[in-house]
């Protein structure tokens, strides 16, 4: 049996630290979860300033494409799914591609284990694999669906980069009953995985973050194409409204456990930065 001191304040402080102490103790623990970026191909001599606002135009970077493996939990996410399909290869020059759904074969991964995957935006190089993981329920934010699969359709200039038969996709998805719908800004659609609202890089992109041992991780995705962005507090020169993406830099900051632990969408230097794997694969750590 615990004794207590005679003092009333004391034991009464004592009583409540130790109500405190088993309340903590019954509460679940936070889930925690391994995160790792996946390079499954990569656009050289692409202009920096298609990346970075007011950057000379003289630069060029072979960019990194990559998707996200969010492992714990029971779960396995994927956040953006690349692209696949044969039209794009026509359109842009692509080396080193491996299929998304193949390069997380490097973490023993096949495309039927996974079961989320969180489309940050529309673009075609972020949506068009979602069809290759075929038990997956796919989240992406409301305000994006039904912009993309309705009205911006209706006039010219306002799809720029959204593939007609990635929309399709989207919409049997749905109609497959396999879409969530993130309803706005930081909402948690799995224990430790929280969405938030990002940048008018499309008509409303997300980011991502993840509780991992580190602390919280932010998968920026396009709302930060390169580490440049974040270090020169430089918004991504394909947005439509330049302050939008520089408030969620911002944000980021605030969310992440370190600047660190943000991640850009298309910086190679993701994967000298972390920890290898594989040549393709680096743990965000």
């Amino acid at each position: 049996m615990i004794q207590f001191p005679d003092n009333p304040m004391t034991r009464s402080l004592l009583v409540l630290l130790f109500a405190l102490s088993a309340i903590a103790q019954q509460q679940p623990a936070k889930p925690v979860y391994e995160v790792y970026a996946v390079r499954y191909a990569t656009l050289p001599d692409f202009p920096v300033a298609g990346l970075v606002k007011g950057a000379d135009p003289s630069r060029k970077l072979d960019i990194a494409m990559m998707v996200w493996l969010v492992k714990g939990n029971g779960k396995t996410i994927v956040v953006d799914s690349g692209f696949y399909h044969d039209h794009f290869f026509k359109d842009w020059k692509v080396k080193d591609f491996i299929k998304p759904s193949e390069a997380l074969s490097g973490m023993g991964v096949k495309p039927e284990d996974v079961t989320d995957v969180i489309i940050t935006h529309m673009h075609w190089d972020h949506a068009d694999g979602m069809d290759l993981f075929p038990k997956a329920r796919i989240w992406i934010q409301k305000d994006e669906y039904i912009y993309y699969t309705g009205e911006a359709w209706q006039q010219r200039r306002t799809h720029g980069g959204i593939d007609p038969e990635d929309v399709l996709t989207i919409v049997k998805l749905n109609i497959e009953g396999r879409v969530g719908l993130v309803n706005g800004d930081d909402q948690e659609i799995i224990p430790g995985v929280r969405c938030y609202t990002g940048g008018k890089h499309t008509f409303q992109s997300q980011f991502v973050s993840v509780e991992t041992k580190a602390g919280k991780a932010v998968l920026a995705s396009d709302n930060l194409y390169l580490y440049e962005n974040m270090d020169k507090h430089v918004p991504i020169a394909a947005t439509l409204d330049a302050d939008s993406n520089l408030r969620a830099q911002d944000r980021m900051k605030q969310i992440a456990a370190s600047p660190r632990l943000i991640i850009p969408g298309h910086d190679p230097a993701v994967f000298e930065k972390f920890p290898k794997v594989s040549e393709r694969i680096v743990r965000i750590e």
